[in-house]
């Protein structure tokens, strides 16, 4: 279920979200979305805007595009598309999990340590880096895509 801005607020205390480009969308986001899911509370899929991701890479996919491929996964309940920056959502959200992959430990933005500080927001890492997404887009320019 896609989530707009104004009903976060509904979904306080009772979600795990995880937040990304995920642009390639890859196996390992898979793997991400399922620890982040078997942590027992619904799913929320925070998906980064275009600017975001265009920073990186040049999008593949829209968000709306992404937002609709992450919608269809049946370890994902819900999917909220991210205007701002990641702690604004995190502020209106409050979710009970804020999962991460273990690669971020020690380094998220200190905007969203706080608000998860103020907020009484449980950071959890996962240790399901088995691909990223600038790995992915590596191995298609070498191939020469």
């Amino acid at each position: 279920m896609i989530v707009p801005t104004d009903e976060l607020p509904g979904l306080a205390g009772a979600v795990t979200m995880v937040s990304g480009g995920f642009d390639p969308l890859h196996p390992g986001h898979l793997a991400y979305f399922r620890a982040a899911a078997d942590l027992g509370a619904p799913l929320l899929v925070n998906v980064s805007h275009d600017d975001w991701v265009g920073r990186k890479h040049v999008p593949f996919l829209t968000q709306a595009e992404r937002i609709q491929l992450i919608d269809a996964l049946r370890m994902v309940d819900y999917v909220h598309a991210e205007e701002g920056p990641t702690s604004d959502v995190l502020r209106l959200l409050r979710p009970r999990y804020f999962a991460k992959g273990a690669d971020w430990e020690g380094r998220l933005p200190d905007d969203e340590l706080a608000v998860c500080a103020e907020h009484g927001v449980e950071i959890v890492f996962l240790d399901t880096v088995v691909d990223s997404s600038t790995d992915v887009l590596r191995r298609f320019q070498q191939r020469g895509g």
